[in-house]
């Protein structure tokens, strides 16, 4: 799921505000958003940018820290941070499944572009690309949610900074849909979005 904390937080307050509403959290294929929306097999999608929602509302809700996976013996290790500049010599390494990739490709695309690190698809799940990370073969991306959680022997979480550093996070949903509930949600998600972008509120990674 993406944007697990924002979307934790949504959802258990969704809950509180509105108990006579069950919620039913499934995953979808990153390709088959927009079908399954369509054809309202899904009420409403949490993804990454996908391109043209076209008949869609898309809006941008949350945005979550990039992190960068080497070996814990990698040069680099000892930085608080790195940045694109840093890994620009590097191989990342960036697993696509067969339910599509985990991370937003068109931000790969703009960091490719920008000069970074060259992007190597790999058939695989997360788990094997994170033992090819602890040979040597490489780096791995994940977002805040997940590398904060996630402690890898012989492999270091770095933070990154600068641009192209965070993932943004936006739902999806028919504006037709006739359910109240999915207004309902989107509204909240506004507001909670809102809220954290006010002056004086901490920047969430």
């Amino acid at each position: 799921m993406k944007g697990g904390k924002f979307l934790k937080r949504l959802i258990d307050r969704f809950a509180d505000k509105y108990p006579d509403v069950s919620l039913t959290i499934e995953d979808v294929p990153s390709g088959q958003c927009l079908a399954a929306i369509r054809r309202r097999h899904f009420d409403i999608v949490f993804t990454h940018d996908i391109g043209s929602a076209g008949f869609c509302s898309s809006e941008v809700f949350w945005q979550e820290r990039l992190f960068v996976l080497l070996p814990s013996s990698h040069g680099l290790a000892e930085k608080p941070f790195l940045t694109w500049a840093d890994l620009a010599d590097m191989c990342l390494l960036v697993p696509v499944g067969l339910d599509g990739p985990p991370l937003d490709l068109r931000l790969l695309e703009r960091i490719t572009a920008d000069g970074g690190p060259a992007v190597q698809t790999c058939r695989a799940n997360q788990a094997t690309v994170i033992f090819q990370v602890q040979l040597g073969q490489g780096v791995t991306l994940a977002e805040a949610s997940y590398a904060r959680t996630a402690s890898i022997d012989s492999a270091l979480w770095k933070p990154l900074g600068g641009k192209n550093s965070v993932s943004p996070i936006r739902g999806v949903w028919l504006e037709s849909n006739p359910k109240r509930a999915v207004l309902r949600l989107v509204g909240l998600a506004r507001n909670m979005a809102a809220a954290s972008r006010r002056p004086g509120r901490a920047p969430r990674a």
